[in-house]
């Protein structure tokens, strides 16, 4: 399969990465061989993406076969994409998920994500981290976007 990145955006998103990636990223791919028109596209831009910096690893996973897992990641759609945190072995989890491509305006969602997991600072201020602490009940937060 030939690039999706042409070498003009590979040298862009090298450059962000090498300025602005900190810490290690994981990032967890759900796919599936079957009634995905969008997986194969999905883990080749992830692939050229992860190789443009050591500090982002990708997994690869089946939905089906690793049901397990991806329910634990509360992922229920494929392509799924998780952005984790990684701590030596462990995989810091924040939440962020994506379900299809993100190609389009998303291309730019998802680099701005890694460099936000990779900072580890959300970029939140302090008043509304306080705010946040008064939430008792879990929160899920969807952003649904269609092609136009």
């Amino acid at each position: 399969m030939s690039s999706l990145l042409n070498l003009e955006i590979q040298d862009q998103v090298s450059d962000i990465f090498a300025k602005q990636l900190r810490e290690p990223v994981k990032v967890l791919y759900f796919g599936q061989k079957d009634d995905c028109p969008y997986c194969e596209d999905t883990q080749s831009l992830l692939e050229e993406l992860t190789s443009l910096s050591g500090h982002i690893e990708m997994d690869v996973h089946d939905l089906t076969i690793d049901a397990e897992l991806a329910q634990h990641y509360h992922v229920d759609k494929a392509p799924g994409i998780v952005i984790a945190a990684k701590d030596g072995d462990q995989v810091i989890d924040y939440g962020i998920r994506y379900a299809g491509i993100p190609a389009g305006h998303e291309f730019s969602s998802l680099i701005q994500d890694l460099i936000l997991v990779s900072s580890r600072d959300s970029g939140l201020s302090q008043k509304t981290r306080d705010l946040l602490t008064k939430i008792t009940r879990p929160v899920i937060l969807q952003v649904f976007v269609t092609p136009t």
